[in-house]
């Protein structure tokens, strides 16, 4: 897409040269280029780095935090350096081309994307043990539709690329709407629930239970905004049913809140996790920097790139969750301890993404895609927009509520257990880069930005429909003329 692929094949995979030097197959496209099982097998290797290089592109910094800042549960500081003041773009709706966090996305995302395709148009190709080759491409699959998801939802209509060589129409390929995107991310979903084995190969790989339950989340997100397609929600309920009902077969299940937040090696591979991307401090490039100083105000050394509102945390339930979740007191290095209202900031932080021992950016822990919990209430949820919230609908989001520390919900009348659902998703996923997806397709982006503290960062000017998605990335918009229209 424009120079996108010459640059991603030239310039993007060199930056993964560093995790695979040992086997550049990785990053190498065409027909000649996978003869085998292990050259398939390290081209996945370079597709999951797509998202999965610390400072060059993907999900292993606050990047994906600032992408979702338009939520109303992450904030940023009024003031600092300039990766700062991209993070106040998109928490004030005041985007331009030029940021650098909506980037590192998009380059991971496509980068990923283009790996992807290189292993699913190529692997008919390869000779050796087949049931490899099956659980390879499975992933693959899984892996492009999961980016174009990010995408879509981010950027709206975007470029729609399943070649994985260079042609002279890549340069001027125009954006497709995003209906053919959610037709291109369910048919691949379901390629993959058909491909990949019930246990994951490794930790940070998907099962069969992680491709339906992502297949869930995207039939709930299709009906929404902006595609409003009713019978989706029959379909989500349906498939997040079949990982509930599956979940010992796929390993999933809540765990306890202070192990799953704990900031230690035993949060890492628990059976919360039903997609989680697995981060290294063994790999320079590939630790998890979210976690740790950037999420920590300047009172305890931290690098402060984001916090919560302040609205946000006041309405936050009270309870075993929001002490889990929240930090509002901080410690000087004299041994003072401020509170949140007193501190530089005037704004909580987030424990949960805090390490045991705090000193420093680099981690080992997992980035949470999907959640068990994420698939109890997109049931909950769903079921109850396709008709009525059932018993088991009940059960599926008091099970989230109850290791929570709050009382059980019963007898409400269907709209409000819908909002009931929207709500504890917001509690149970704060900060997770997952409210601001639920605001776009619910269309409440306006009204969840409508009230803010005074202290909390306002939006620059009024929020329309526009505001819902991102513009194009400016290198690549003037590499190609077509991708700013």
């Amino acid at each position: 897409m424009k120079k996108l692929f010459i640059l991603f094949v030239f310039i993007n995979c060199l930056g993964c040269s560093g995790f695979l030097e040992e086997n550049p197959k990785g990053a190498i496209v065409g027909t000649n280029a996978i003869s085998d099982v292990q050259g398939l097998e390290a081209a996945l290797t370079g597709t999951y780095k797509g998202l999965l290089r610390t400072w060059t592109r993907g999900f292993l910094n606050s990047s994906i935090q600032s992408f979702a800042m338009g939520g109303d549960d992450l904030s940023t500081v009024v003031a600092g350096n300039t990766p700062k003041m991209w993070s106040r773009q998109l928490d004030q709706f005041d985007v331009t081309s030029g940021n650098s966090h909506t980037a590192f996305i998009w380059d991971g995302c496509y980068k990923t994307i283009q790996g992807a395709n290189n292993i699913i148009n190529n692997y008919k190709f390869v000779s050796g043990d087949q049931t490899k080759v099956t659980q390879i491409v499975g992933e693959a699959y899984f892996l492009r539709a999961l980016s174009y998801y990010w995408l879509v939802r981010g950027f709206g209509a975007i470029p729609l690329i399943t070649s994985s060589d260079f042609s002279d129409e890549l340069l001027t390929v125009k954006r497709t709407e995003a209906g053919p995107i959610y037709q291109l991310i369910e048919n691949d979903l379901k390629k993959a629930e058909e491909l990949v084995a019930n246990k994951k190969r490794d930790p940070g790989r998907p099962n069969k239970g992680s491709v339906k339950a992502l297949l869930a989340d995207v039939y709930l997100t299709e009906g929404g905004w902006p595609l409003k397609i009713q019978g989706k929600y029959a379909l989500a309920a349906a498939k997040a049913k079949e990982v509930i009902d599956n979940k010992a077969t796929y390993g999933f299940d809540l765990v306890d809140l202070s192990v799953l937040w704990g900031g230690n090696t035993a949060a890492i591979g628990t059976s919360e996790e039903v997609m989680a991307f697995h981060a290294s401090t063994s790999f320079g490039g590939s630790v998890n920097g979210f976690y740790g100083q950037p999420g920590t105000p300047a009172e305890e050394g931290g690098w402060e790139d984001f916090c919560t509102e302040i609205h946000f945390f006041k309405k936050f339930p009270e309870g075993k969750r929001k002490d889990i979740t929240f930090r509002t007191q901080f410690v000087r290095s004299n041994g003072a301890i401020v509170p949140w209202e007193s501190s530089a900031e005037k704004k909580p932080y987030f424990a949960k993404f805090r390490l045991a021992v705090n000193n420093t950016w680099q981690s080992s822990l997992p980035v949470h895609m999907i959640r068990y919990a994420h698939v109890l209430l997109i049931y909950a949820e769903a079921s109850a927009r396709a008709g009525s919230a059932s018993a088991d609908a009940y059960t599926a989001i008091n099970a989230v509520r109850t290791r929570a520390g709050l009382k059980a919900l019963s007898g409400l009348s269907n709209d409000a257990f819908i909002q009931a659902v929207v709500d504890e998703r917001a509690w149970e996923f704060a900060g997770e880069y997952s409210r601001w997806f639920d605001l776009l397709r619910l269309e409440m982006v306006e009204s969840a930005n409508a009230t803010k503290d005074a202290n909390d960062l306002k939006p620059i000017g009024a929020i329309s429909k526009p505001d819902y998605t991102f513009p194009i990335p400016l290198k690549d918009a003037n590499l190609n003329p077509n991708l700013g229209q």
